[in-house]
């Protein structure tokens, strides 16, 4: 890896939307993740390395990016771990954590009562719980020529994605943008084709304060539109085909210059999708898990001003007890690197929200406890 410190962050994200499967990173040279480099250069210094060998874990694809900085960080100090993150989206990923394949999982969403029970039969004494790691806001994508500024609200956002409008000159549109020259095009609503947890988080604020007429659910359930896979998949579409709109973290955005939708949330102006906002968003939810399970519920209908309401904030699923020994060291370690100040201060610049002081640390003292 020759990147140069001041590169090394935008090639990582530009490279999400190329790049697909496993990312096995291994140590790049510590001067590239010593800090004071870069936009989300990650420090390194207050790393502690424990365990060795190879860490597998999959999920995820939301924070893909924030991962490779993550898992370069870890490597550069930590020479004797190779961490091997596949962005298989969130149903895969606990998916194959259930199977008892790796280490840890990435989820957009928190376990459901029967992923609970499932996992007692991996983690031997115990159970799987969730550890909130990364925040952000789920941006509304779109390519329409002519369009650099568009307002849209969760009444028409849920209606473009069943394929009740159809033209991007439909009056509701219209309605929304006052002045627009808003082109006589056919919208190409694209859609995960994965079980997703960004999907389940997408389509939870449709249906809170949109109407959306289906359950919000990690697989795909509106009518017609275009799937593709992962993040990288659907923000790719939306960059190549006039007319589209899909939904996908900011990090993507950012890295494919694609324009993003301000949302019409009754508040007294339309709230761009940015980290600032998202967490505005995320300050709201409260923690619905049990014990050491830290899920949050959000708040989708969200009226605040300058709170932006689709957020999502990603957890990493790992046994309470009964993780494997020959992995457990390791994975402590990673876990507390990313969720200390050092982990969470890289994320801003890459698109993501760092977790609230009160949050990341709950979620410190449980990494602490696992075994």
């Amino acid at each position: 890896m020759k990147l140069q410190r001041k590169n090394r962050v935008r090639a990582l994200a530009v490279g999400a939307l190329a790049v697909s499967g496993a990312l096995a990173l291994t140590a790049c040279g510590s001067d590239d993740t010593s800090g004071g480099g870069g936009a989300g250069a990650a420090k390194t210094s207050n790393i502690k390395c424990e365990g060795k060998g190879k860490l597998l874990a999959s999920g995820s694809s939301a924070q893909k990016n924030a991962m490779d900085v993550w898992v370069q960080a870890y490597s550069g100090a930590c020479k004797d771990t190779e961490i091997n993150y596949q962005p298989t989206g969130s149903g895969a990923g606990v998916t194959t954590f259930l199977q008892g394949q790796t280490a840890f999982a990435g989820s957009d969403s928190p376990l459901k009562p029967d992923e609970v029970t499932k996992s007692k039969q991996v983690c031997k004494g115990g159970q799987a719980i969730d550890l909130p790691m990364v925040g952000g806001p789920v941006a509304v994508g779109y390519n329409v020529p002519g369009v650099d500024n568009l307002v849209l609200d969760a009444p028409t956002l849920s209606k473009i994605f069943n394929s009740e409008i159809k033209k991007w000159n439909d009056p509701a549109i219209k309605k929304l943008n006052p002045g627009a020259k808003l082109p006589d095009l056919k919208i190409q609503p694209f859609h995960r084709s994965d079980d997703s947890g960004t999907t389940d988080n997408f389509t939870k604020y449709l249906k809170a304060a949109g109407g959306w007429k289906h359950e919000p659910a990690k697989k795909w359930e509106g009518d017609g539109g275009q799937a593709a896979s992962g993040s990288a998949g659907v923000s790719s579409q939306v960059k190549q085909t006039s007319g589209a709109i899909s939904y996908f973290e900011l990090s993507y955005a950012t890295a494919g210059k694609i324009p993003t939708a301000k949302l019409d949330t009754g508040a007294k102006a339309p709230v761009d999708a940015t980290v600032d906002n998202a967490s505005k968003a995320i300050s709201e939810a409260t923690q619905v898990g049990k014990g050491n399970d830290l899920a949050l519920k959000l708040n989708y209908n969200t009226k605040a001003e300058g709170a932006y309401p689709i957020t999502l904030v990603t957890n990493e699923i790992a046994c309470d007890k009964g993780n494997k020994p020959e992995t457990l060291a390791a994975t402590k370690s990673f876990l507390t690197y990313i969720s200390s100040k050092d982990g969470q201060s890289a994320l801003k610049e890459l698109g993501y929200a760092p977790l609230p002081t009160e949050i990341a640390d709950k979620v410190r003292k449980t990494v602490a406890t696992l075994s």
